[in-house]
């Protein structure tokens, strides 16, 4: 900590524009933290290494950001701004990739959806501060994804966050909208994952072998669904949806195995409710 008590200070007086040489003890935990977080993005992208304040040299890239880190020690404050570039690129990332998905949005007519990612979002672009505070996430994410996010935080959190949104996006949108707004509507729960419900529906066509173009249920289809679960536990019915997820995003996704990764976050959940249904 020690090392990093000058890159604190000169970024508080950055802070201050050079107009005072003393903060409360609050903004300097802040700096502090802001420092951290930036180092600990480089951690992330250039593997393990340690920090110190000799004067050696590290390859870096002609745009300060990509370059993997190859030596074992590199000096703190070259850490910091190197993390500090790396922070800014992907908050350039992120609004890329946000951008991208609004050429397309679809909300299926979730206010909560709509709300969080339409009108909430842009709000952390126009207030994020790489710089002085990149640990703030600004915004509380109402609308729940299917990967837990709660261990990011700054801009950390918000990239995931929109990886996860451009996921579900790519698997609704390779469904009829009417189909989608279909399943939704018999699920009233504007603050649930949109793709949540569609994942049990289409397991449930799968188990009956039937097409998405048959929506309505019988009692019989339920009946045949209970005999295919029943005398099974919950991990066993989650292993054979896993396997019927696999195989069904092979099929349609074929290669995408980070949809697949994403998918089958929420199987377990999945896999409790299917055996909830038949109880």
């Amino acid at each position: 900590m020690e090392e990093l008590v000058p890159i604190v200070g000169k970024l508080a007086e950055k802070y201050t524009a050079n107009e005072s040489t003393s903060i409360t003890y609050e903004k300097a935990d802040q700096l502090m933290e802001a420092v951290l977080y930036c180092i600990h993005e480089l951690e992330q992208d250039g593997g393990s290494f340690a920090v110190s304040t000799d004067k050696i040299s590290a390859p870096v890239s002609t745009d300060g950001i990509s370059a993997p880190v190859s030596t074992d020690k590199i000096p703190a404050q070259q850490a910091y701004e190197t993390g500090l570039l790396r922070v800014e690129s992907k908050v350039k990332k992120a609004l890329d990739l946000y951008n991208s998905i609004m050429t397309d949005f679809r909300h299926y007519e979730n206010k909560c959806f709509y709300r969080t990612f339409v009108l909430e979002l842009p709000r952390f672009f126009q207030r994020y501060d790489a710089r002085f505070e990149p640990q703030n996430t600004i915004l509380i994410l109402d609308y729940p994804v299917l990967k837990d996010i709660s261990e990011y935080t700054g801009i950390d959190k918000i990239y995931e966050y929109i990886r996860c949104i451009y996921l579900e996006q790519k698997f609704l949108g390779a469904f009829p909208r009417e189909y989608v707004t279909g399943v939704l509507s018999k699920h009233k729960n504007e603050t649930g994952n949109l793709c949540e419900p569609v994942l049990i529906d289409i397991i449930r066509h799968i188990l009956l072998k039937r097409p998405l173009a048959e929506p309505d249920w019988s009692k019989e289809d339920h009946i045949q669904i209970q005999a295919a679960l029943t005398g099974t536990d919950v991990d066993e019915v989650r292993k054979e949806l896993q396997k019927i997820m696999e195989s069904f995003v092979q099929k349609y996704f074929p290669g995408d195995e980070e949809l697949l990764e994403y998918l089958l976050g929420d199987i377990k959940n999945v896999a409790i409710q299917a055996k909830r249904s038949c109880d």
